[in-house]
């Protein structure tokens, strides 16, 4: 048996990784491959933490795509050779006329949710304009969706399974910058980099909009590091480069802002 409680110390998403080292320990026990449902960023980072510091199993995640945000952990023995393709995954086509209603991301889980099924089921939404849009689902959900999505919004849609590689994902857009702080603290790199002043990247901070490598920060004196990814509900995300020292002792860095 896996230490749960020791493991579970300080742990933010604390019922969703318990069940995560539930699958773990049955893992180990039946020398067979577990899955979770989809996980958030934040559950993954924490769960991907944990079985850092575990040698009894290894764990593969995986979304459908690279750079995929909701994503499946494929969990195993140490002794088992797993990759992503054990990680069991399917997609859709929601395909209607959406050029008089167009419909966004919420539109299109709050129409699979009408259906019944819960959030953990479904991975990314690829929204496609007025084409519809592309789901990603565990597997079982398949044949239920495709009889039961038949809305979104006002529109008539038809859903039916497409292949992975059928996906049309769209890269992110990004923007490379340079810096020069004072310090490497949030507050002053977070300004920097989404061109906000630092009063209002402080507020953001207070309250709780901002996560680095998806977890939960408060205090704009965080000091920052090479790596991180600091993440702003509804503004994107900014990757943390190299760091430099110049002549006046200030630091130069390195910055990449996905929209």
């Amino acid at each position: 048996m896996l230490p749960k409680e020791e493991l579970l110390k300080n742990v933010e998403n604390r019922e969703v990784v318990s069940r995560v080292i539930d699958l773990a320990d049955r893992a180990i026990k039946t020398w067979e491959i577990s899955q979770t449902d989809f996980l958030s960023p934040p559950e993954l980072a924490e769960c991907q933490e944990i079985f850092k510091r575990l040698t009894e199993v290894i764990v593969v995640p995986w979304g459908g795509y690279a750079r995929a945000e909701r994503q499946r952990l494929a969990i195993a023995r140490e002794e088992l050779p797993i990759d992503v393709s054990n990680v069991e995954l399917a997609a859709l086509s929601v395909e209607g006329n959406f050029l008089f209603d167009s419909a966004t991301h919420r539109d299109f889980l709050g129409a699979m949710l009408g259906c019944g099924i819960v959030r953990e089921k479904t991975g990314d939404i690829i929204v496609l304009g007025d084409r519809g849009g592309q789901v990603i689902v565990v597997p079982e959900m398949v044949e239920y969706l495709e009889m039961n999505l038949m809305q979104v919004r006002s529109v008539p849609v038809k859903t039916k399974r497409i292949d992975l590689s059928e996906l049309k994902i769209r890269e992110p857009k990004k923007k490379e910058m340079t810096t020069v702080e004072a310090s490497m603290r949030l507050d002053a790199i977070a300004s920097a980099g989404f061109g906000m002043s630092r009063s209002k990247m402080v507020d953001l901070i207070n309250g709780g909009d901002v996560r680095i490598n998806w977890k939960d920060v408060s205090q704009s004196s965080h000091t920052v590091k090479p790596g991180d990814l600091i993440a702003i509900r509804g503004k994107g995300r900014l990757e943390v480069g190299e760091v430099s020292i110049t002549k006046k002792q200030r630091y130069r860095v390195q910055l990449t802002r996905y929209v």
